[in-house]
């Protein structure tokens, strides 16, 4: 009976630790819009740093608009997903013609 206390405590540990693994925050900003008009493109470029460490990624407006086939950009937003400070995902969302 001694232990049961420690159990629950430890049990509840483990389930707040859980929770916070799972636990991300996702923002989407905008950061430019034209005069042109809202095209029906959509073309999007991502990066992902983990725990620090780039790879030769390209999150560029350039390589959203190439991905996208976009040569009349319209907008551009940035969405950020971030695990913990861990896992970091930098998105660039432009949309044209």
């Amino acid at each position: 009976m001694k232990n049961r206390p420690m159990k629950k405590i430890r049990t509840l540990l483990l389930m707040m630790g859980f929770m916070a693994v799972m636990t991300s925050c996702t923002m989407t900003l905008p950061v430019a819009a034209t005069a042109n008009d809202f095209g029906n493109k959509v073309g999007t470029a991502k990066a992902t740093v983990i725990i620090g460490l780039f790879f030769d990624q390209d999150a560029s407006i350039k390589a959203a608009a190439a991905n996208g086939g976009i040569t009349k950009i319209s907008t551009v937003d940035v969405k950020q997903t971030n695990i913990l400070n861990l896992f970091v995902t930098f998105e660039t969302i432009v949309t044209g013609e």
